[in-house]
C-alpha cells in the first residue's frame, strides 16, 4: 500500500476562530472553524480519504476492510486507537477534565482520555489552565465550582509556540483564547465540563456543565507530567523533536530541509504538516503535493517512501496498541 491524504470534519464550536481556514485551507461552511479532526475514525466526525485508489472512503471504512494498515494487532471490529486534531482558540475553551479507560468504561461505555498538546502557535501573552496550583481537598473543589471561585485554584501557564503538554486524565485543564494547538489523544469524545464562563450554546442556554462527574474523576494535585519545550536532536536533513511517548501514542516533531525517508514500518503513521511543503515520493514517483494542513495516512507495510522538500510535520503513531480482547 502507499499513503494516502486525508479531508478532516471540521468542528464549528463558539470559541473557534478562522485561522484553520484562512492558514491551514480547511474547508467548512461555517464561520467558525473550532476543530479540524486530522485523523479520525470516531463517530462524531470520521476523516474522509482524498486520494489515491481508497478516494471517497471513511478512514475507519478502509480499516475495517485493511486492519492489517494499522499494525499487527489490529483487528476488524476494533477501536481506532488515536484521534489528531488542529484547533484554533479564538476564544476561551471551558475548564473541563476526561477520564481515564476504567471509569469511562464504566460509566460511558466507551475509552477513556489520554492527551497531549502542541503548540504550533499563540498570540503573545497566551496562556492556558492546566491542573491546579497546589494540592487541594476535594471538599475545597466542589465549594469553588458551586461560588464560581474555581479559576483562583487553576495553574494558569503562559505559552509559548513549540510547548508541550501531556494531559494525563483526571488533569482539570482548558485551552486559553490566542492559542492554535495540535492535539494526539486517544479516540475519545467523552468530556467534563467544570465551568464555562457563563456561556451560551447555540440554543441561547448555558452550555451544560458535568459537576458530578468531573468531581469524580478530577486529580485535584498539581500535574506530574514537566511541560514546556523538548530538546531536538539533528540528523542530517532532518530535526527531530520527540513530543510524547506513552502507551496509547507516540508523537514527534520533524523538520526536514532536504529529505527523510519513510521506512516500511509494522504500525500506521499519521503525518500532520505544519509549516512548509513538500513532495511524497516512492519508487514509480511522485505521490503527492504537501503543505501546510496536509494530513497524510502511511499505512503499516507501506513501500519505502520519502518526503521530499522544506517542512515540519508532527508525525503520530500507535506502536503499542493492543486491544484487551488479544492479550
Amino acid at each position: 500500500m502507499l499513503p494516502f491524504e486525508l479531508a478532516p470534519p471540521v468542528k464549528d464550536y463558539i470559541w473557534g476562530g478562522t485561522r484553520l481556514r484562512d492558514e491551514f485551507g480547511k474547508k467548512s461552511n461555517s464561520d467558525r472553524l473550532a476543530e479540524s479532526w486530522e485523523l479520525s475514525c470516531h463517530p462524531d466526525g470520521e476523516s474522509v480519504i482524498s486520494t489515491g485508489e481508497f478516494k471517497g472512503m471513511t478512514l475507519n471504512g478502509f480499516v475495517q476492510l485493511h486492519p492489517e494498515a494499522v499494525g499487527k494487532d489490529f483487528r476488524s471490529g476494533d477501536t481506532f486507537p488515536v484521534l489528531v486534531k488542529l484547533i484554533d482558540a479564538k476564544n476561551d475553551l471551558s475548564v473541563q477534565v476526561h477520564p481515564d479507560d476504567e471509569y469511562a468504561m464504566r460509566v460511558e461505555g466507551g475509552q477513556g482520555k489520554t492527551e497531549m498538546w502542541y503548540v504550533v502557535d499563540c498570540d503573545e501573552g497566551a496562556s492556558l489552565i492546566y491542573g491546579f496550583r497546589k494540592n487541594t481537598a476535594r471538599e475545597e473543589f466542589r465549594t469553588a465550582v458551586e461560588n464560581n471561585t474555581l479559576m483562583e485554584l487553576m495553574n494558569t501557564v503562559p505559552v509559548k509556540k513549540g510547548d508541550v503538554f501531556f494531559i494525563e486524565p483526571g488533569t482539570v485543564h482548558a485551552i486559553g483564547k490566542g492559542i492554535l494547538i495540535a492535539e494526539i489523544q486517544q479516540s475519545s469524545n467523552i468530556t467534563y465540563r467544570v465551568y464555562d464562563y457563563g456561556r451560551l450554546g447555540a440554543d441561547g442556554r448555558p452550555r451544560e456543565l458535568h459537576i458530578a462527574k468531573a468531581l469524580e474523576v478530577a486529580s485535584t494535585e498539581p500535574p506530574s507530567q514537566p511541560y514546556g519545550q523538548r530538546t531536538p536532536s539533528a540528523m542530517e536533513d532532518v530535526t527531530k523533536t520527540p513530543l510524547a511517548s506513552c502507551r496509547y501514542f507516540t508523537a514527534d516533531r520533524y523538520d526536514i530541509s532536504q529529505e527523510m525517508s519513510l521506512e516500511p514500518l509494522s504500525f500506521f503513521r499519521h503525518i500532520l504538516v505544519i509549516d512548509g511543503e513538500a513532495d511524497i515520493t516512492s519508487s514509480t514517483g511522485s505521490l503527492m503535493h504537501i503543505k501546510k494542513g496536509s494530513s497524510i495516512f502511511v499505512p503499516a507495510g507501506a513501500e519505502m517512501c520519502y518526503i521530499k522538500g522544506r517542512c515540519s510535520v508532527i508525525m503520530t503513531a500507535a506502536p503499542y496498541y493492543k486491544e484487551e480482547k488479544h492479550k
